[in-house]
């Protein structure tokens, strides 16, 4: 047997690492499947067991079958974009005729007279034939995640191309995804969604550790993109990603997490020593991400920001230090502030 260490993925947890003689009566007694994601040094991404050779025999057959599916239904369109700006980004959408986007209520900055702006209930994918029951579960899925029960559809009802602008909440960065090379699905913090194409779903995703729901920064909630199109995130400050290899391990602060590879293993760990935990000032715990995955990293997360604004502002006894007055406080009063 081939001496190469191999990880799988059940569910979004990472499992790993294992010799392939460990694996495989896990496929003969039917406790994996075939879909089951696996990974192992010189693959460039997580591949279906059923695409692999080496889980031929304990499939019962031969492989070379297609991935699975996407996790929702339907296709979503197929749009084109432009990022414009520096600090304060927007993205500029092309819709072809008969194509639509989505986006979060408050995001939308401008359109051509061609497109027409609908609310949908739910979670944007599109999907019709629901009953309203599934609606309804869509939508309080996502006022778990601390959004509106609503999403905006804007679709392109010309004969022509149209544009549709979107535009970030605070200084940061939009970050474009392509889903489908991304495993159909993304793991992300709250509130970190922008737009994306007329049939990705914004679903949630718990965290099943108790750490990493207790003290992650982002509650047992994080959200869920699946589909095969486009999504744009935001971010705070600048955004950085990351590959990590299978079994790398990187420590950050849990604000600064944007979003990540379902088979990243997420953990939260505490800040070794009484001291650092005390007088350190960068909290009790940090995140702790493995690999193999890609991750997206923000700068300036928008909690640091607020907490920065609201000590600074006179009404909540912070100070502004003169703005660079020589007459400091009594240029103020001065002044009639």
């Amino acid at each position: 047997m081939s001496d190469k260490v191999w990880h799988i993925a059940v569910g979004s947890e990472q499992q790993g690492p294992f010799s392939l003689d460990e694996i495989l009566p896990r496929f003969s007694s039917k406790e994996l499947s075939a879909e089951t994601y696996v990974f192992t040094q010189g693959m460039s991404n997580w591949a279906a067991a059923a695409t692999r050779p080496e889980f031929a025999s304990a499939l019962g057959g031969s492989t070379g079958a297609p991935p699975p599916a996407p996790p929702v239904g339907g296709t979503a369109d197929v749009i084109d974009y432009k990022i414009h700006g520096e600090e304060m980004q927007f993205v500029e959408v092309t819709l072809d005729p008969q194509e639509a986007c989505i986006a979060e209520a408050g995001a939308f900055m401008y359109m051509d007279p061609g497109i027409e702006m609908q609310t949908i209930f739910g979670d944007g994918s599109g999907q019709g034939g629901g009953t309203l029951f599934d609606k309804f579960l869509s939508a309080g899925k996502r006022v778990l995640t601390g959004e509106s029960l609503f999403m905006t559809m804007f679709a392109n009802s010309g004969h022509t191309r149209q544009t549709v602008a979107f535009a970030s909440p605070y200084p940061g960065s939009i970050v474009p995804v392509d889903l489908p090379a991304h495993g159909h699905r993304l793991l992300c913090q709250k509130e970190a969604f922008l737009c994306a194409a007329k049939g990705v779903s914004v679903g949630i995703a718990f965290q099943r550790k108790l750490g990493a729901g207790l003290f992650g920064g982002e509650g047992f909630i994080l959200q869920k993109l699946e589909g095969d199109g486009l999504a744009f995130l935001h971010a705070g400050g600048t955004v950085v990603s990351r590959t990590l290899a299978a079994g790398e391990t990187l420590r950050l602060d849990t604000g600064c997490l944007v979003a990540f590879e379902q088979q990243v293993s997420y953990d939260i760990q505490a800040v070794p020593g009484i001291k650092s935990k005390i007088f350190g000032g960068e909290g009790l715990f940090y995140a702790a991400l493995t690999g193999p995955g890609k991750i997206w990293i923000q700068s300036l997360p928008f909690s640091r920001l607020a907490k920065q604004v609201y000590a600074a502002a006179p009404q909540t006894g912070g100070t502004r230090k003169g703005e660079g007055s020589v007459l400091g406080g009594l240029g103020d009063l001065v002044m009639g502030d």
